[in-house]
């Protein structure tokens, strides 16, 4: 066994410094003290602390422990010095010389002439010498001098609190439980060294009750929808967790009233391609058709919704349905409150918002080519040309258009689909025109209404004034007063009126709705043409309210249900606010606007396409390197099977030219904004 002789300042410090040499711990050793530390007087004679360690054989402290009598039953009152416990005999006590030990939470120890036992204190344990409480971790024993060891057990509150949503339908309680921790001291056998130690018992305490729930839930003034079963789920629960202890009831929205439609409508606009790929045009379903008499639709009222509460008791209510506001047109009658058609033919129904418009379309059908000997062609109703359309001539139908046979340089107008045949030439093809214009007239009469609301907000104020009372505006109308603030203070509105009363004279075939008409003449009447009669404040309130109905109604989306579907296009223009098909061999050197997908089965050469909900092309391009444009809005993607060197693809503000051909393209935008091929 290695033994050496450390000196320090005083025993502890000899025996840090000894342990530090021999390289190891305080259980590792025998500690033998030689000589105990003295101060002496004023510095002199004072003695240094010796100790001598010696190494432990792992085999010979085993042996020591093994031979260490069992500790006593009954340890010491803390008024009493455990050192002084009786030892049953002399050899059990020699074994305990120079230990300590840990028992039932008390320290006991045993000092002999050559050895000290030590013990560490570690967190959370306190040890008090003589009362007094001992700050250092390592402490060297002895038997004359009285122990204590303390603990602090842990409390901790149950937190819990009530909290509301915004429209007072839920009241929530959020309960995190408390606990209690208890600490007890570690035993442990007698050692040369020990550490104290405590282990912790931790018991959940939920100390929430019912009457505390119900005092805050008064407080908060929580009268209904209360949920007793969850109150009492709340005040046992033992880990944190949100109970809805109340509930209130949410107002069930109404119905608008709506027509119910008792007509197929959706058989015309589905195509049967044959076994090549191709549209076979006398496979094309059947148009919807009504017999004189037969039962269009039925109209039903608004249903009204039902109230509801808050946990506060408070109503809440439901917003206020409409009725439908239904418009018929030629060949229809209302006959209670059921849509009857007085005449056969095709059945068009456009809804709008509240706004329902059902008429019968009759069928034209021209047996031969539409030329100079026909003269052009202007219906309202299908169209149908069995022969040719010729340079020059033009056909406007108020509804579908099917053409048989080749389209030479002429005008193809229609508010439903167009249905092509033949090979369109150097002509002008439009479908659905009449949406386009509504949504033009609506953003001008926003911003005309904009102008009028403010112009009646001067006139009012104005009128408050004294002079305006005592003048003759008062009498003669208030129409000089907006002459001048016309000139003075809204030198735009003129122009905004001038504008929308051009585009109602030229669409004047396309307004179903007579009250774009109306207006137009009002507008005209008030400020762009010299009167006489008397005009009111209430004349221009008027005016304002008719157009935030018509604002109202045509910022409500329409469904197009227009279509165009050609063979093929050659140095055309088509534009539609639906679909476009393009079959057969493709498209040369033309301007295409789909407003919804654009697809051509063939080959795309030259031009300029759109589709505003994505456009898919078999091939695009040319080898002589034509200018070939293919664009979509930033959110939709192009389909190009095959795609020529030189072409060009637009996805919203972003343009992309491919320097060589590509095959399979798939383009679209990232979320960076910037073209992603695939």
């Amino acid at each position: 066994m290695k033994s050496i002789v450390s000196k320090g300042k005083d025993i502890n410090q000899a025996i840090i410094s000894g342990l530090s040499l021999l390289e190891t711990t305080k259980d590792g050793v025998t500690i033998e003290i030689i000589q105990n530390e003295s101060k002496g007087f004023l510095g002199i004679g004072c003695k240094e602390g010796i100790v001598r360690l010696t190494k432990l054989d792992k085999t010979i402290k085993e042996d020591i422990v093994s031979k260490v009598p069992k500790i006593p039953e009954n340890p010491l009152k803390n008024n009493e010095n455990p050192v002084a416990e009786n030892i049953e005999t002399s050899n059990e006590l020699d074994l305990l010389a120079g230990k300590v030990w840990v028992k039932n939470g008390y320290l006991y120890c045993k000092s002999s002439p050559t050895y000290y036992p030590m013990v560490t204190v570690t967190n959370g344990v306190k040890l008090f010498k003589n009362g007094q409480p001992i700050i250092e971790g390592l402490v060297i024993l002895s038997e004359q001098d009285s122990y204590e060891i303390k603990t602090e057990n842990e409390d901790k509150e149950t937190k819990w609190s009530i909290s509301m949503d915004d429209q007072r339908l839920k009241v929530l309680l959020n309960v995190e439980p408390g606990y209690k921790v208890t600490k007890k001291i570690v035993d442990h056998e007698p050692d040369n060294h020990i550490e104290l130690r405590v282990e912790e018992v931790r018991r959940v305490e939920n100390t929430l009750s019912y009457a505390e729930v119900l005092h805050e839930l008064e407080s908060l003034h929580v009268t209904h929808g209360l949920n007793q079963a969850e109150i009492i789920k709340a005040i046992g629960v033992t880990s944190p967790s949100i109970f809805e202890i109340a509930t209130g009831i949410k107002s069930k929205p109404g119905k608008d009233g709506w027509v119910e439609i008792k007509v197929d409508m959706s058989a015309s606009e589905e195509l049967k391609e044959n076994e090549e790929g191709r549209i076979d045009f006398r496979e094309i379903k059947r148009i919807p058709s009504v017999e004189r008499g037969q039962l269009i639709g039925i109209v039903h009222p608004p249903i009204s919704g039902e109230m509801g509460y808050t946990v506060m008791g408070e109503p809440l209510p439901v917003k206020q349905t409409s009725p439908i506001m239904l418009k018929t047109g030629k060949g229809v009658s209302v006959v209670e409150n059921k849509i009857i058609a007085t005449q056969s033919g095709r059945p068009v129904i456009e809804t709008r918002g509240h706004c329902f418009n059902v008429a019968i379309m009759q069928k034209l059908i021209h047996e031969g080519n539409v030329d100079l000997a026909s003269g052009n062609i202007r219906f309202t109703g299908d169209v149908e040309i069995r022969g040719e359309v010729k340079e020059g001539m033009k056909i406007n139908a108020e509804g579908e258009l099917i053409i048989h046979q080749t389209v030479n340089m002429a005008t193809l107008t229609s508010t439903g689909a167009i249905i092509s045949k033949g090979t369109i030439i150097g002509s002008e093809v439009s479908a659905g025109k009449n949406y386009l214009i509504i949504n033009e007239l609506g953003q001008i009469l926003a911003n005309l209404h904009h102008q009028i609301t403010n112009l009646i907000f001067v006139i009012e104020q104005l009128s408050t004034s004294t002079a305006f009372k005592s003048s003759d505006l008062s009498q003669a109308g208030i129409q000089p007063l907006i002459r001048l603030l016309v000139e003075k203070k809204f030198q735009d509105l003129p122009n905004i009126a001038k504008k929308y009363i051009e585009i109602v004279k030229m669409s004047e075939n396309y307004l179903q709705n007579e009250e774009w008409k109306e207006l137009a003449v009002i507008i005209n009447k008030l400020f762009l043409s010299l009167t006489n009669e008397v005009t009111s404040l209430e004349t221009i309130t008027g005016l304002s309210r008719k157009m935030e109905d018509l604002i109202k109604i045509n910022n409500t989306l329409v469904e197009s249900h227009s279509y165009i579907t050609v063979s093929n296009s050659l140095n055309s223009r088509l534009y539609c606010s639906g679909n476009i098909l393009i079959t057969d061999k493709g498209c040369v050197n033309s301007k295409v606007h789909a407003g919804g997908t654009l697809k051509i089965n063939g080959i795309l050469r030259g031009g300029e396409v759109y589709g505003r909900l994505g456009v898919e092309i078999n091939e695009a391009g040319a080898k002589s390197g034509t200018s070939t444009l293919i664009a979509v809005p930033d959110d939709q993607k192009i389909y190009i099977n095959k795609i020529m060197e030189g072409s060009s693809i637009k996805i919203g503000n972003q343009k992309y030219i491919f320097e060589e051909t590509r095959y399979h393209v798939k383009a679209r935008l990232d979320k960076d904004g910037k073209i992603v091929i695939q």
